[in-house]
């Protein structure tokens, strides 16, 4: 069942480097590295990122994800000539990343210029069990006759985010033949970072090192024999910090000593140990498919994959980034998605992990209070955009318009606030699925309650009822609308769940209650027409339709603003993406079956899917309305948004949130699962082309395996189990097989349930 697959880059390609940096970027939650090459190229962008490390470079500037300084690059020079693969022949090229232990690894035969060859191996990986360590090894065997060989490597510091620097240079030192360090500092000091590096040759060498331009570097030259492989084994140990109780030279002294013992096991020990470390990891979260189609478990495991190594499972005040840690997209900043569309794959595998990522926003509360209290509204106002502070951190004003050279303001942080709602819907999420009456009691209720509290004075009365007004929903085509219903049905989701469980848990506040009944049954929540189609908002039935064909076959590119202004597409109905669909999805417990499809049906035509989130949720409601097939075209392409074939798709970092998507396509469509009313669904439907599927699953005290093969599930559990399967309520125990015919097909006009106990 581990048997795991391999990410491959097919070829050396100029115009997909960034691409490849991105999707093979090693990283463990802590700390990631782009899979940049080791030779330099002018087109590829280096990049290593350390989770909630962010810095603010100029007064105009926001904070972003630090670039730090690069230890991947190295100078390798052959007989006189510098190693490129964009001179001479690459006459075979190997390349992956290994899954299973996280190890990537490249070889190459390439024939110089000057037509002599030679073999060239590089492995690298970031640690899972130690998480500041990264380590590299580059072999070099000259085929035809001995060569000259050099070397130089160590610690770039000229690496800039995009051209902005953000470190100074605190301390650069040399210590005996193998290890060097940068200490440097974020400009407005408030943070330290130490960067060691232990380099060891295989075989002597004439050996020194320089200190030059912000670089530190090792040098080595020396002549191997034909047929001989030279190794180059770089270890290196990054920290940060922002608690100065210690000096800085003790700051240093302690990671010196932490890369030293590193050094001692050397590389293929601590590739031995990583891999154990990421072992668990698969046991606990592998999707396994029996699918004709050989990508179809690749993306799930490249999913899972980047899923760990994006999410910082060690840090409660860090989040996951829009690109995770594998570029400089969105500044390294958190949204929305992070709570719906990455969350549920942790709180169902890790559920440790999913707390942490909502204790980040109740640790971010303040800030959230504070842009609430700026804008005159009570209670938290989250931001759209967030860093490490808590503060809102999207720009005001988006690019220049080079013809009339003003800036447009950037409307999501005025006006796009169902953020706060998606939040609260995470927070009960996860209480449903963990029963965790200590988080809940604590940190869960005063998110409820103060984003609550932000809903009920953000609504305005009008003709005796409540409404909210001047709102965005998650289709960003249409901005400053009243009464969207995803706002609206979120909204009042939050403020009843805040009353709930205050009334659980015996949090008495009259005047809180007063005002959510108030809330509660005065809320205008947009009702379904004689169609089963919910209105978008209060005016987008009466905006013209136009045919989308042209756009949605270029999904992703947002070339209708290339036809229209975002003003004329505001007054069109013309979707980004999922909005009523994405509310069905989140709330299946407030809609028919009918209204559902009925909103899928009407939607979909006038959804572009400029946004690499929405594909994913019209599958998995198709999934729910029992459109198999078509869920699974829209999984496929969810699918090629990072791993098809346009070589720019992710120059700069995977789509965090769409890795999450190709999980919960499976879980949460065709294995069907919901929580409605606080329990468990499941209702499996396979593809056509799929014999079996499997997953692991964490609810509240079971861990759980399900099995669905030739219409039967098994379940095995380590402890009972409530659930609903197919639509029938079941106790499961130990080892059972359920079959789906026998609920689903009636007799003497109820269902059946035969089972078959294996325990």
């Amino acid at each position: 069942m581990l048997n795991l697959s391999s990410l491959t880059d097919p070829g050396f390609c100029p115009h997909s480097l960034n691409k490849y940096a991105s999707i093979m970027a090693c990283g463990n939650g802590y700390m990631g590295i782009r899979a940049t090459h080791e030779e330099a190229y002018t087109q590829q962008t280096r990049g290593m990122y350390l989770a909630g490390l962010y810095h603010q470079a100029g007064r105009n500037e926001t904070n972003e994800l630090v670039n730090l300084p690069d230890v991947i690059g190295t100078e390798i020079e052959l007989d006189g000539v510098n190693f490129t693969l964009l001179s001479g022949e690459t006459v075979t090229w190997q390349r992956e990343l290994n899954f299973a232990n996280g190890e990537l690894r490249r070889s190459v035969l390439w024939c110089s210029p000057e037509g002599k060859h030679y073999r060239l191996e590089s492995r690298r990986f970031v640690s899972l069990d130690q998480l500041p360590l990264m380590a590299m090894q580059l072999s070099i065997t000259p085929l035809d006759a001995p060569a000259q060989v050099v070397l130089k490597t160590g610690i770039d510091a000229t690496q800039t985010n995009s051209g902005r620097q953000h470190l100074d240079e605190a301390s650069v030192r040399v210590f005996d033949q193998h290890v060097m360090q940068g200490v440097y500092e974020t400009q407005d000091r408030a943070a330290d970072v130490a960067i060691s590096a232990f380099c060891r040759l295989s075989a002597d060498s004439d050996s020194c090192f320089t200190a030059k331009n912000r670089r530190v570097s090792v040098h080595h030259s020396l002549t191997v024999p034909q047929g001989d492989t030279v190794t180059l084994e770089k270890l290196v140990w990054i920290v940060h910090r922002s608690d100065k109780a210690l000096s800085q030279e003790t700051f240093a002294r302690g990671a010196l000593a932490d890369l030293k013992a590193c050094a001692a096991r050397g590389y293929a020990a601590l590739l031995d140990s990583t891999a154990r470390a990421w072992e668990t990891v698969w046991q606990d979260c592998r999707v396994w498919i029996d699918s004709p189609h050989a990508q179809d478990q690749l993306a799930l495991d490249y999913a899972v994959w980047h899923l760990t190594a994006m999410t910082p499972a060690h840090d409660e005040r860090s989040s996951i980034a829009a690109k995770g840690l594998t570029g400089e997209g969105y500044k390294g900043h958190v949204f929305w998605d992070t709570e719906i569309f990455m969350l549920p794959f942790h709180l169902f595998t890790r559920p440790q992990v999913a707390r942490n990522l909502l204790r980040y926003r109740w640790h971010n509360l303040p800030g959230a209070r504070e842009k609430a209290r700026r804008n005159g509204w009570p209670g938290a106002l989250f931001p759209w955009e967030s860093a490490a502070s808590g503060q809102e951190e999207t720009p005001e004003f988006a690019a220049i318009n080079i013809r009339t050279g003003l800036r447009q303001k950037v409307a999501s942080a005025l006006a796009e606030h169902h953020i706060v709602a998606d939040i609260a819907w995470a927070v009960v999420a996860y209480w449903q699925a963990t029963h965790d009456d200590e988080f809940m009691r604590n940190e869960g209720l005063s998110l409820l309650m103060e984003t609550a509290s932000f809903w009920m004075g953000r609504a305005t009365e009008v003709n005796g009822r409540l409404e909210i007004h001047d709102a965005i929903g998650p289709d960003e085509y249409t901005e400053h609308v009243n009464n969207n219903a995803y706002t609206n049905y979120m909204a009042w989701e939050n403020v009843a769940s805040a009353c709930q469980f205050m009334s659980r848990f015996e949090r008495n506040d009259a005047r809180f209650t007063e005002n959510a009944n108030r809330f509660l049954t005065r809320l205008w929540l947009p009702e379904a027409n004689a169609d089963g189609v919910v209105p978008q908002d209060d005016s987008f039935m009466a905006k013209p339709a136009i045919d989308l064909s042209r756009y949605k076959a270029q999904a992703g590119k947002q070339t209708i603003l290339l036809d229209y202004s975002r003003a004329e597409v505001n007054e069109m109905q013309i979707l980004k993406q999922a909005d009523v669909v994405m509310l069905n999805y989140l709330l299946p417990e407030r809609f028919t079956p009918e209204q559902c499809a009925a909103s899928l049906a009407f939607y979909e035509p006038r959804t572009i899917h400029d946004s690499s989130l929405s594909k994913a949720i019209h599958g998995i409601v198709s999934a729910r309305c029992g459109e198999i097939e078509s869920a699974y075209a829209f999984w496929r392409e969810g699918i090629a948004i990072d791993l098809g074939d346009d070589p720019h798709s992710s120059d700069d970092g995977i789509h965090a949130a769409a890795t999450g998507a190709i999980w919960s396509g499976v879980i949460q469509g065709f294995a069907g699962l919901q929580i409605i009313d606080g329990a468990l669904h499941l209702a499996p439907a396979m593809p056509l082309h799929w014999k079996k599927f499997a997953f692991p699953l964490r609810w509240r005290d079971a861990r759980m395996l399900f099995t669905f093969e030739n219409k039967a599930l098994t379940i095995e559990t380590t402890s009972p189990v409530s659930l609903t399967l197919w639509g029938k309520a079941v106790m499961t125990s130990g080892r059972q097989v359920w079959s789906m015919k026998d609920f689903l097909t009636p007799v003497n006009g109820t269902a059946t349930t035969e089972v078959s106990d294996d325990a």
